[in-house]
Formats: structure tokens, sequence, C-alpha cells
């Protein structure tokens, strides 16, 4: 399926997504963040009414959908050929799946993000995965059985040389592990918070 068609939005509704996994572990010294509690109670919305959440997508967010292909297309040119796919279901985890941007070879992936110049210029700087697109990489990785994700930090309005920052992550099977079990706890709040809501009405 198409990323961003109705059969991927339908697809996907109701679930863990692998670019929610920094809300998923998301914590506070008093515990449960904003960030993680509203992202429950948009699941148990999206499950109760059978309908997505429209997000709103800011000028960078806009972007980063329109600037995706040409990075894909940079890559394939500097690197290696990418198939694009679909959301694909966690293979034990009920309700939670991920888009990967590409598959690569026989055991990679792709997770692209078309930055703002100065964020791409920190990337260029630093050499170093933000901790929140981590999470989501080895999520993709935990759905795909892939052993690998290369990051593509992408700025196209850098020189040639310098529009874009390729980073590997390998698989972990500690990350892996200490996520899977973070999602099913999520995933098991979302199921008692419905439960409440049907028996108290």
């Amino acid at each position: 399926m198409e990323q961003r068609s109705e059969e991927w939005f339908e697809a996907r509704l109701g679930k863990v997504t692998a670019s929610n996994l920094a809300n998923v572990t998301a914590t506070t010294r008093s515990g449960e963040s904003a960030y993680r509690r509203n992202y429950r109670l948009q699941l148990v919305t999206e499950r109760l009414t059978g309908k997505r959440t429209e997000i709103f997508v800011n000028q960078a967010m806009q972007h980063g959908i329109d600037t995706e292909d040409e990075a894909r297309d940079h890559y394939v040119f500097k690197h290696a050929d990418v198939e694009e796919t679909g959301f694909v279901d966690h293979p034990t985890i009920d309700m939670a799946g991920a888009s990967p941007d590409g598959l690569v070879g026989d055991d990679g992936l792709i997770e692209i993000k078309c930055r703002q110049p100065q964020n791409h210029t920190e990337t260029l700087i630093s050499h170093q995965i933000p901790s929140r697109y981590k999470l989501q990489m080895y999520w993709q990785m935990a759905c795909t059985g892939r052993k690998w994700c290369d990051y593509v930090s992408y700025c196209p309005s850098f020189p040639d040389e310098l529009k874009m920052v390729v980073i590997r992550l390998e698989w972990d099977d500690k990350q892996i592990k200490l996520l899977e079990e973070e999602v099913i706890k999520f995933l098991t709040e979302v199921e008692d918070t419905i439960k409440f809501i049907k028996e108290n009405q």
C-alpha cells in the first residue's frame, strides 16, 4: 500500500506506530507524561470511533513530506536501491506496527528525515541520530525483522556533497526487547481505558 493513502491510514488505525515510540516511552518524575497520556487517549478515541485522528501538519512537516522522494532518490544514487513499502504489523504484538521509508537489500531499512537547515547542520557536526529517531528505527527493525536501519538526514539547501548524512543503526537485542515490553504495557493501558469507559456508561 502507498503511504498516506486511505488504505494506509486504515491499516494503522488505533495501533502503536514507530513514529510515536517516543510518546509511548515518555515519562516524568511524577509518572505518565502529557505526551504519553495524549497518545493513549488518541488510540482509545480511534478505536472507539473507528476514525483516525486528524494531525495538524505544520510547514516543517509538509516540507518533509514534499522532499522525501527527492531524498530517497539521492540515497539510491549514492548508496543502494530502495523498495518502498506500506504499513508492517509487528509479528507478535497485536495493534502495533511501523511504516519504514524503504527496504534496502535483504537486511536493511532507511528512515528519511528532511531537516530544516540548522538541524541538518547540527547532524553534519555531531554525526549522531537524535534519540527519538533511534526509538522509531529500532521499532521498525522489530516489526520487519531487518538487521539495520540507515538514518538519512537530508536538506536540499546544501551543496551536493553536504545534502545528505547517512548514519547506520544496527539491531540491538536489549533495546528492542525493552521497547517491546513498553509497547505491550502501553497497549494494555489502552485496552484497560476502553474497558473502563464501556463499563461506566
